[in-house]
């Protein structure tokens, strides 16, 4: 083969030679701040709190064991026996779906039936993962307003030794709930009375755990360990981080084959390190409850500026429909309004119920933001 030969050879195997040639390139992102203004769409459209940032860039150093064989990963652990206590286990993964089919999966037979709200994210969110994924039946109980009762939670116990039934064995409760409402200790230790009475385990989808303890002014443990849960999906996107939840065993008689389940469900991190500088950066001090306060106290400006302009006769039609304890208001809200102010802001049509929208706000939402809203809104 002569020298003319071999290279044309080279360069008919080359891959990138046999791609189209358009012509044109793609554009780049335009990453200016008009071009990205704040919403009410959801605190995923947020970006990522700068603190975390930083801790993702100290993070990126030399060389260290993967999954989870690295320091960051081990000091993850510790802060979470701060809160939770000596006994809790922590494992990072990716996303709160993967968090919640993980968490009730291990510590669940494949028979099992899941209690909860139907409007719970379990039920309505997570494209029948816990069921396909998990191998569980979910059992959504009808609420009004997200929250389970010890008396909603007995009435859904039914086909208990009946083999044409899959068996109630847990109960799961969102904190904050979907509708935005939040369980008091009180609550939840009832909760977790009831379903440990009738031998049920008790999971809490915390992916807005703090704003949940941020608006009852509490610990996080305050309202897990100490009040009956055997097991927690805990958040962090939603409160500022870049890709990261956790799963949390707080029963040590549950959940021995989390580690290996991880993995075969696709959410062991090889590069950890990265997941638990983001965790331990805002559970280590107090960023978690400091950005959840921020985003919980924006949702009752934004809440109150509404009730002052329904009261003022200003916006007719308009009326909150939950109670706000957490970071989101609710609002039923007649077409030709939210068509109005979707023209500067975007936010959520609520699936579950006819005009009502979803106002959600997240750890950086400012008062000029709410006040631009409520404008919109308005029409003034």
């Amino acid at each position: 083969m002569n020298s003319q030969t071999s290279d044309q050879t080279a360069q008919s195997t080359n891959p990138a030679d046999t791609l189209p040639d358009t012509g044109t390139a793609a554009p780049p992102v335009d990453t200016s701040p008009t071009a990205h203004p704040r919403s009410f769409g959801s605190d995923n459209w947020a970006g990522v709190h700068p603190e975390v940032i930083t801790a993702i860039a100290e993070a990126n150093v030399g060389h260290t064991p993967g999954y989870g064989g690295d320091p960051w990963t081990q000091r993850f652990h510790d802060i979470m026996t701060h809160h939770f206590g000596p006994d809790a286990q922590s494992f990072p993964v990716f996303n709160g779906t993967g968090a919640n089919v993980l968490a009730l999966q291990s510590a669940l037979p494949r028979w099992a039936a899941v209690i909860t709200a139907a409007s719970a994210h379990i039920n309505y969110d997570e494209t029948g993962a816990p069921e396909k994924v998990g191998g569980l039946k979910i059992i959504g109980a009808a609420t009004e307003d997200g929250k389970l009762t010890p008396e909603t939670i007995k009435g859904a116990i039914i086909g208990r030794g009946n083999e044409h039934n899959a068996q109630p064995l847990a109960v799961s409760i969102s904190q904050s709930t979907e509708w935005g409402t939040t369980y008091t200790p009180d609550e939840i230790a009832a909760i977790a009375t009831t379903a440990h009475d009738h031998d049920m385990i008790l999971h809490v989808d915390g992916s807005r755990l703090g704003n949940a303890a941020a608006h009852l002014g509490v610990g996080l443990g305050d309202i897990t360990t100490a009040v009956g849960v055997d097991i927690l999906s805990l958040g962090g996107t939603k409160n500022g981080l870049l890709g990261a939840e956790a799963v949390i065993v707080l029963d040590t008689g549950i959940g021995h084959g989390l580690r290996f389940l991880r993995k075969m469900n696709l959410q062991l991190a090889s590069k950890m390190r990265f997941l638990s500088a983001q965790l331990g950066a805002l559970y280590e001090g107090e960023l978690w409850r400091t950005s959840a306060t921020r985003s919980n106290t924006m949702a009752q400006y934004l809440a109150d500026l509404l009730t002052e302009a329904v009261d003022s006769g200003r916006v007719p039609g308009v009326e909150i429909v939950q109670k706000v304890e957490s970071n989101v208001v609710f609002v039923r809200m007649p077409a030709e309004v939210a068509a109005r102010a979707r023209q500067k802001f975007a936010f959520a049509d609520w699936p579950l119920e006819k005009d009502i929208v979803r106002l959600m706000c997240a750890f950086d939402t400012t008062t000029e933001d709410v006040d631009a809203l409520v404008a919109a809104i308005v029409g003034g």
